[in-house]
């Protein structure tokens, strides 16, 4: 079971990914603190599901690496430490939404103790005996991050986690995900919603064709947006991404 008082503080070192004559991913570096939400923004295409899987290593890359303190994680390392969850996707569609958190729990030792809580905050007890693959696509967003909070892994890469979900499902995710961090968990967000992006993260790496445009805080990234010195009314993280990218 992998233990959350290790070190998390990670580094991405120059990821390099292409297929064929695409180049999806040019020396992507920044890094990871622990018990942050940090958000990976950038649009569709941009590169954020690619480095995701190379991450996770779902996909190999072609080059770089993840490092704690200098020292590159072993591929055990990174599946004790990594726990990606990927979007749009309906698994076991016949199982119901409790037998996948029970499966999920028993498979990776996750926190039996949290499942009731997680599973109230995300307003999943009336889906419980429901099947996975009759799950609308808000439903099913919830039932797999339900699945991804309750896993035990230091840090979650979660892609996409708002989409799909109303108004009222955005507030309750974002406050699940905000306790997680709280108690010292690093999550790891893939984003497009830039407005959403801006009321759940602490830091954000700007990614665009998939370079890296950017990382901090908005105010570490509005400093660097042309003429914001000086001026009180910093810019908005929606104006920052323009700019810098």
């Amino acid at each position: 079971m992998p233990d959350q008082t290790l070190p998390t503080p990670l580094r991405v070192a120059n990821m390099r990914k292409r297929y064929g004559s695409l180049t999806a991913l040019r020396d992507v570096s920044f890094s990871i603190r622990s018990g942050e939400v940090l958000g990976l923004i950038g649009p569709n295409g941009s590169g954020k599901t690619t480095l995701f899987e190379c991450m996770a290593g779902v996909s190999p890359s072609d080059h770089g690496m993840i490092l704690r303190h200098g020292a590159p994680l072993t591929h055990a390392e990174r599946t004790k430490e990594l726990f990606y969850l990927p979007d749009a996707i309906a698994p076991w569609p016949g199982q119901t939404v409790s037998w996948a958190l029970n499966f999920t729990l028993g498979l990776f030792g996750g926190r039996v103790d949290q499942r009731e809580t997680i599973v109230n905050r995300l307003d999943l007890t009336h889906l419980l005996n429901s099947r996975i693959g009759t799950l609308s696509k808000g439903q099913r967003k919830r039932a797999l991050l339900a699945i991804g909070l309750l896993m035990p892994h230091p840090v979650l890469l979660a892609d996409e986690p708002f989409d799909g979900l109303d108004l009222r499902q955005s507030r309750d995710v974002a406050g699940a995900i905000r306790e997680q961090a709280k108690h010292g968990r690093t999550m790891f967000l893939s984003i497009h919603q830039i407005s959403e992006a801006a009321r759940v993260c602490d830091r954000f790496v700007l990614l665009s064709n998939g370079a890296v445009c950017g990382e901090g805080t908005l105010d570490d990234l509005a400093a660097r947006v042309p003429g914001s010195i000086g001026d009180p009314a910093l810019p908005d993280l929606e104006e920052v991404f323009l700019a810098l990218t």
